[in-house]
């Protein structure tokens, strides 16, 4: 897989929200996301990412979310951006390798559902396809 060709496709694509609550995972997410300077956000809580999507806050080119938090869930939390007109590409992480997890994620309007650990190329390319998938329908 050729990551930088994948990475022009979407540098010019805004910036990414990651929402997790593990700090260490945030981070590492967006170090990768800096490395090809994509402009990343981070947020704890799924109320955290939410309130940024008030007029002033903007909407992010995607979103990237645990499925496990405090709170609500990364299945939740998709549930409520679609429910609210939200279209924004939405990738779900998580530790658990459920199918039936995967499905339900899936029929919420997850455009990918990644298990950890994954390697860099895997998320790069979710996020291609996800926001040019997005670009290509509009």
């Amino acid at each position: 897989m050729d990551s930088s060709r994948q990475i022009r496709q979407i540098e010019a694509s805004g910036w990414i929200a990651i929402v997790d609550d593990d700090a260490s995972f945030r981070e590492a997410i967006s170090n990768l996301l800096d490395a090809y300077s994509l402009r990343a956000r981070t947020f704890s809580s799924a109320e955290a990412f939410l309130l940024e999507l008030a007029p002033a806050g903007g909407l992010p080119s995607c979103v990237i979310f645990d499925m496990h938090m405090p709170g609500r869930t990364g299945l939740e939390l998709l549930q409520h951006l679609r429910a609210n007109g939200f279209q924004i590409p939405a990738i779900i992480i998580t530790a658990s390798a459920n199918p039936r997890l995967r499905e339900h994620c899936e029929a919420a309007g997850a455009d990918a559902f990644l298990t950890k650990p994954f390697g860099d190329d895997l998320l790069l390319s979710a996020i291609d396809r996800a926001t040019n998938s997005t670009r290509a329908s509009t």
